[in-house]
């Protein structure tokens, strides 16, 4: 195992000892995300950058604010936390995204992307307001710029003068085109120092001399007609950056060089520089996008440990196949998450019906809208969590039409180390307000299959199916797509539960039995419109109800279900509503995160056998 644990003087540091530390940062990232996991691509491509940061900047007064974040790694070894990298996104561990409560070098929450240039610009203009001194500067990557957001952040931001540098890390779309030598030659040119000094101390004497601001506007209208007519026009220059580059992100001398003049420049500057994701470790470069969120693996080899399984994005992905080879309106959409929602499959089958829009759900499902309105059957495959960003969409473009749209909301319920940002615990709670909304809750592989098909073929509107992260949890049966099922008669307490907290359930209600409880188990298999019915008669002949679900408190189906006892006049003895609670669930491995929510299987039982015994 390498060590790590004491950083040198950064801002004393020599150029030579700084390629020296990133020498040193890169394989203690290799080694310490083979045994912990976590993003390693991403911080491989940013080692010069970070370092570079570090020399110019400091974070604890700084405002260093991250575009997703999870490049954030050297970061956080830079800023002290080096040796707790073996606690790395586990539970009380630390964090795999910037998280304030962790350090003051951490200026803001990041794990949805698009929104740094938005909240940089935001501490920007209260350092003005507030009349305070330091720097901000935004990290964003050329993926986090499909997203609509950061335009809007951009084109604010460059109209508004405040001083503040906005870092893009191209490591694959282009940005910019170059054109010919000639420009290549001027944009190397214009980033040399003696350009950069002479620059800077024209612009001073020119607004001290007599005549010289007219004189200065123009010579730099002059300039400016001769750049455009050699080099691409820069729609950032357009926006009112200071524009520099592209430059090469893995040259920490020239980063740290032109970070000090960015920090200098008066006004908002974007500095592009050009990286490569995986730098310095082959498998990675190779294959960057199979190394941008990795498990536990073997460092000569650059193979899993563990290899993986069937997963419920599999079977979703494998049935979306089945049903496109039957239906030619049937459509895939992502935003970014081909390969995490289980559509590489469908890509490869049908090219011409595979959508990958970037990092932009809010324009996923207005898109998905506007081919469901012309006949297409759309399926926007989407993490729980990512599908937040498209509510307004859901509701305007979708809903209110009443169109067709299809949701596979993977992801669903806790997802373990990635932690707060991307649990997705308040699906049900949102999608259930969305008026014509058809929800279904899978709890096996089968289920998948033969919700799919229902939702795709036999539902009107807009409709979703939920489904966790991972493979199924000991139920692999298929109970159709009967709204509410009675699966176990009972008379003891009413237990009810959807998803694969199913099969907890299942073994809650064995260990019930043995002790002379006989629980009726009510299972939900789909969730909006909400058949209550079934619950409430059960309800009315137990007096004793349990509710088991892996989402927040605030608009679960317990509640719903509570509310339509209420409404019914059904009396009870006991109730007991078993979820994530009403605040944001930490990092932590499944099991563990379970455990501290009440959802594994002994805290059901202990709950279940309270309520049981109460009255």
């Amino acid at each position: 195992m390498i060590e790590f644990d004491e950083i040198p003087d950064l801002k004393t540091m020599t150029d030579s000892e700084a390629e020296a530390l990133c020498a040193r940062l890169r394989p203690y990232i290799v080694d310490t995300v083979s045994r912990t996991g976590g993003h390693l691509a991403s911080n491989l491509g940013v080692v010069e950058l970070t370092v570079a940061l570090h020399r110019v900047f400091d974070t604890g007064r700084d405002r260093l604010v991250f575009d997703v974040g999870h490049q954030c790694y050297i970061h956080k070894i830079l800023t002290g936390r080096g040796s707790a990298m073996d606690t790395l996104r586990s539970f009380e561990g630390i964090s795999g995204f910037p998280k304030p409560r962790e350090s003051v070098h951490d200026a803001f929450i990041a794990g949805h992307a698009s929104n740094s240039v938005s909240v940089a610009l935001g501490m920007a203009r209260a350092r003005t307001t507030l009349g305070e001194d330091y720097h901000v500067i935004a990290l964003i990557g050329d993926g986090a710029l499909t997203g609509g957001l950061a335009y809007e952040g951009l084109s604010d931001a460059g109209l508004s003068r405040e001083p503040l540098l906005v870092i893009l890390n191209d490591n694959g779309m282009s940005i910019t085109k170059n054109v010919g030598g000639v420009a290549q030659h001027l944009a190397h040119q214009r980033l040399k120092p003696q350009y950069l000094r002479f620059k800077k101390g024209y612009r001073k004497l020119m607004s001290i001399l007599p005549g010289g601001k007219a004189f200065y506007q123009v010579t730099h209208k002059v300039k400016t007609a001769i750049k455009e007519t050699l080099l691409p026009c820069s729609m950032f220059e357009d926006m009112g950056f200071t524009y520099l580059g592209p430059v090469d992100g893995h040259d920490v001398r020239g980063l740290t060089r032109l970070l000090r003049y960015a920090k200098e420049t008066d006004g908002p500057v974007l500095l592009h520089i050009r990286t490569v994701k995986g730098k310095g470790y082959s498998p990675a470069e190779e294959n960057p996008d199979a190394y941008h969120g990795v498990s536990k693996f073997c460092v000569q080899t650059g193979e899993p440990l563990q290899p993986s399984k069937p997963s419920f994005s599999g079977a979703f992905g494998a049935e979306l196949c089945k049903l496109a080879e039957e239906d030619h309106r049937v459509c895939a959409i992502t935003a970014a998450m081909r390969d995490g929602t289980g559509l590489k499959q469908f890509e490869s089958q049908f090219p011409e019906r595979f959508f990958d829009v970037g990092i932009s759900e809010g324009h996923a499902v207005a898109m998905a809208a506007g081919m469901a309105k012309q006949g297409c059957v759309p399926v926007f495959a989407v993490y729980s969590s990512f599908l937040q960003r498209g509510y307004d969409m859901l509701l305007h473009d979708v809903a209110i039409l009443g169109l067709h749209v299809a949701f596979g909301v993977d992801r669903a319920g806790l997802v373990g180390e990635d932690g707060e940002t991307h649990h997705g615990l308040f699906d049900v709670a949102y999608l259930s307000t969305v008026p014509g909304m058809t929800l279904y809750a899978p709890s096996s592989f089968a289920e998948v299959r033969t919700m799919l098909r229902h939702a795709l073929l036999e539902v009107s509107g807009p409709v979703a199916l939920r489904y966790p992260r991972g493979g199924e949890e000991g139920y692999y049966g298929d109970a159709g797509t009967v709204p509410t099922l009675v699966a176990k008669d009972g008379q003891g307490i009413t237990l009810v539960t959807y998803g694969t907290t199913y099969a907890d359930i299942l073994s809650v209600a064995e260990r019930l039995e043995q002790v002379g409880c006989h629980p009726e188990i009510i299972k939900l298999n789909r969730l909006c419109p909400l058949d209550a019915e079934p619950v409430c008669r059960s309800v009315e002949k137990t007096g004793r109800l349990l509710v088991a679900e892996e989402v927040v408190a605030m608009g679960s189906v317990g509640e719903r279900l509570c509310a339509a006892l209420a409404e019914a006049g059904v009396p009870t003895k006991a109730v007991r509503l078993c979820s994530a609670g009403r605040d944001f669930v930490p990092q932590g491995a499944v099991g563990q995160l379970r455990r501290l929510c009440g959802l594994d299987r002994e805290s059901l039982y202990k709950a279940a056998m309270e309520v049981w015994k109460h009255g």
